[in-house]
């Protein structure tokens, strides 16, 4: 049953933001933020009516680090304090939404933080992938065709 529900949450999403006349910048954060939401949503074990309080808290947050970033570009403590000052003040609007329950409300930092981690890390491969493939020679390479018309 739970299988049935993400599939039809990430389909449901996947859909809903998906926009064939967007660039590809946007149509590639919008894939990072389904699977973003696939992968918290699994983790954290939301149900449904969950996952429709959830979300909405959840993007607030991820607004207000967002702005705590713009605010600090160049000072890392002062960021690292206002998002500090960020989670203790949602820790509350995700206990209100996810229940009494203190290490699922710390899950959602935490999962937050390995999503990013796994993000980081595909993108530093696809960069090695991409170098490594720049620094064959030629020969090597794999042939593209041009097309004959």
């Amino acid at each position: 049953m739970m299988k049935r529900f993400y599939i039809l949450l990430f389909f449901f999403f996947y859909g809903y933001l998906c926009n064939a006349q967007q660039p590809t910048d946007d149509n590639d954060n919008q894939r990072v933020e389904v699977i973003k939401m696939a992968y918290i949503s699994r983790e954290l074990n939301l149900n449904s009516q969950e996952a429709q309080n959830f979300w909405p808290v959840y993007n607030n947050y991820q607004t207000e680090i967002k702005q705590a970033k713009n605010q600090y570009p160049d000072d890392e403590i002062k960021y690292e304090q206002k998002v500090v000052e960020i989670k203790q003040r949602y820790q509350g609007n995700f206990k209100k939404v996810l229940g009494n329950d203190g290490q699922r409300i710390n899950k959602v930092y935490t999962t937050d933080k390995q999503f990013r981690d796994i993000i980081r890390n595909e993108y530093q491969n696809r960069l090695k992938q991409r170098q490594n493939f720049q620094q064959r020679p030629n020969s090597i390479r794999p042939r593209v065709r041009k097309p004959f018309f």
